[in-house]
């Protein structure tokens, strides 16, 4: 980036903050003031709705499934794709229409489905605060709970026409294709191209996907369709990367997580990649240490006070700050109204929990 973009993009990332109030980052819905009376009642309208779909839908079938099945729905989550989907809704003639709620609704049950079959690889013991699905009940149970919200998802999808079910086909193997890009490794040798793949797929894919069934099934033209899909990508990288630079960087006190969680685990986020690089004794020293989890409290606080002593913030910062501003590039194609300046306070709310 050049001096002059890089301004234009910091002065982006001030204004999208400064529109955001009353910022909990554990409860998207309830804490965005979209600035429009109407739309706030719109969105609150519209989740309650997804909500009570989502555990109707998961609760077809019998007991013994369905108390596995709801129970990550039930653990709450800040569905954020939902979310994005209504608003993007907003730009067609039917907007939070039955057909809008069911795709919100379907993206939301993918998501949580991941989240069962993630768990069991990541060996997870909590989610949301509470105990994971493969710690409370097994390895198998969670990943048949899984199982069992897609085949939720995909007869909530079928009836919502073929073109939905195309696109979910081709969203879905992405997912996959993430999931299977970490396991495997990057197998190119460049850890941080691989690292971006990954949450491109895993992540933004997703939410892509809601921007893009919420504008289509309200009727919006093509053109506002695909700004919103981009929207949507970029929004799930700026998502994602905060997420992880949280794990690294956050006041225990201010996020309820506690740093290092990655560490602890094997995962190389991007703040550790960054952090690695270079000639520096902290490099060298983060290299050595992290060939491995790491499994005690002296450590992860020894490659937290290293990672901190490096650029690795600032690269970090200034990496969602790229993906923040093709993201309000994005919106440039959409109508200057209330629905557009909500999804800057959206922007600006991911962005916010950085600190």
């Amino acid at each position: 980036m050049t001096s002059g973009q890089s301004s234009a993009v910091e002065s982006s990332v001030d204004a999208l903050r400064g529109e955001v109030t009353g910022l909990d980052s554990r409860s998207v819905e309830s804490s965005i003031d979209l600035g429009d009376d109407e739309l706030n009642s719109f969105v609150a309208d519209g989740m309650e709705k997804c909500e009570k779909l989502l555990i109707r839908e998961l609760d077809q079938g019998a007991s013994f499934v369905t108390d596995k099945v709801k129970h990550l729905a039930l653990a709450g989550g800040k569905r954020v794709r939902p979310m994005f989907a209504l608003l993007a809704s907003r730009y067609g003639e039917r907007p939070g229409c039955d057909d809008v709620i069911k795709a919100a609704i379907v993206v939301e049950m993918t998501h949580l489905a991941t989240l069962y079959h993630d768990d069991v690889m990541d060996e997870a013991e909590k989610r949301r605060g509470a105990d994971s699905a493969n710690f409370r009940w097994n390895n198998s149970v969670a990943i048949l709970a899984g199982d069992f919200i897609l085949s939720a998802a995909s007869r909530l999808m079928a009836s919502l026409g073929v073109k939905t079910v195309k696109h979910f086909s081709e969203a879905f193997g992405d997912l996959v294709t993430g999931q299977m890009r970490e396991t495997i490794g990057a197998t190119s040798g460049d850890e941080i191209e691989h690292y971006l793949n990954v949450i491109h797929e895993k992540t933004a894919v997703l939410i892509r996907s809601a921007g893009f069934l919420g504008a289509m099934h309200a009727g919006t033209p093509a053109p506002i369709q695909q700004a919103l899909a981009t929207f949507g990508e970029h929004l799930g990288m700026v998502f994602q990367i905060v997420d992880d630079m949280i794990d690294i960087f956050s006041d225990t006190s201010e996020s309820g997580k506690t740093p290092g969680t990655d560490l602890r685990e094997g995962v190389h986020t991007l703040p550790m990649l960054y952090a690695m690089e270079g000639d520096r004794k902290e490099n060298q020293r983060l290299r050595e240490m992290l060939r491995s989890p790491l499994s005690t409290d002296a450590d992860v606080e020894e490659a937290l006070a290293l990672i901190a002593a490096t650029d690795a913030r600032a690269r970090t910062v200034a990496k969602v700050e790229e993906h923040a501003d093709a993201a309000l590039k994005a919106l440039e194609a959409l109508p200057d109204n209330s629905t557009t300046n909500a999804l800057r306070a959206l922007l600006g709310f991911t962005m916010a929990r950085v600190g």
